[in-house]
């Protein structure tokens, strides 16, 4: 898997066409300065485009979808460029009010600017129609992928949460996300959403926005916590790992479960998965978005 690698600028450029497959990385200007963009492009060189969010501890090297999964491979023979930015640990992919101060970071977080205007303009001027993309994502990046998606349905047609947090604000939420977020890179929340009763966090939360999915294609999944296929434990670090992953998929089935039920109550369809086993852990993702990957298509005419 080789590409050169290109610089986008917020110049205006001209369209162009997609490219006929082949993998690329962009590097795209935002106001956190340039963000780098893992792309494989539509294997005939149509106009569809899936975004792919990452979770907690996503690195600044390269998406985790990219080297934890085979989602290039699932996706090798489609219609759909395949969109993976790289970075945004912690963020929950939200424009931040101010960069954290206990860990000195040293830009503040605009992460939704950079998902809905900058790289849409970006991806617009090689071909891609902003109007027809899916957005994907896991754990922090699932509730970031249904947050997004309804604030922007004039640019997504499609939405997955794999093992999600779609109920940010339930009790007890605000303090496991405070406690995640100091483990995961010492953020400070307060320097993203403000205290718990600010607005912020109601806007970011999908079980709150829930009217704004509805007609909006979902896939939604969380696993039940119990160790399976690929919670193998040779040693502690793996049982310490496993008995984390246990935790952090039932916090997530918890509240799955419950946007399930607020979804239901409101008449608005989604498509479940809540397979019999699992952990919080990149296989069992993996082979959602395999059972994604129909709906996936479907919604954006991507087969």
């Amino acid at each position: 898997m080789t590409g050169a690698a290109a610089l986008t600028t917020s110049r205006p450029a001209v369209a162009r066409a997609v490219p006929a497959g082949g993998y690329e990385e962009l590097w795209v200007g935002s106001d956190m300065g340039p963000i780098k963009v893992q792309v494989q492009w539509a294997r005939r060189g149509g106009s569809a485009a899936l975004y792919m969010l990452d979770g907690m501890r996503a690195r600044t090297d390269a998406n985790a979808w990219s080297f934890e999964t085979n989602a290039f491979e699932q996706f090798a023979l489609d219609d759909v460029t395949l969109v993976m930015p790289v970075g945004g640990e912690s963020s929950w992919y939200s424009d931040w009010y101010n960069a954290s101060n206990f860990n000195q970071q040293s830009v503040t977080y605009k992460w939704e600017t950079f998902l809905t205007r900058q790289l849409p303009d970006a991806l617009a001027a090689r071909g891609v129609d902003r109007t027809r993309t899916g957005i994907v994502g896991l754990s922090m990046g699932g509730t970031a992928a249904l947050n997004l998606a309804a604030h922007h349905r004039d640019q997504f047609r499609f939405a997955a949460s794999f093992s999600g947090y779609p109920w940010l604000t339930a009790p007890g939420m605000r303090t496991a996300v405070r406690i995640a977020m100091l483990d995961a890179g010492l953020y400070n929340v307060d320097a993203m959403y403000g205290p718990p009763w600010d607005g912020t966090w109601v806007r970011n939360d999908p079980f709150s926005q829930a009217e704004s999915l509805r007609g909006l294609p979902m896939y939604i999944s969380a696993g039940s916590g119990i160790p399976g296929y690929a919670d193998g434990i040779e040693n502690m670090v793996d049982l310490v790992n496993t008995v984390n992953g246990m935790a952090l998929e039932a916090l997530s089935l918890a509240t799955t479960r419950a946007f399930q039920v607020r979804l239901a109550t409101l008449g608005i369809g989604a498509i479940y998965s809540f397979p019999n086993v699992g952990t919080h852990s990149w296989p069992y993702w993996s082979g959602e978005l395999w059972q994604a990957r129909p709906h996936i298509l479907t919604a954006l005419g991507a087969w």
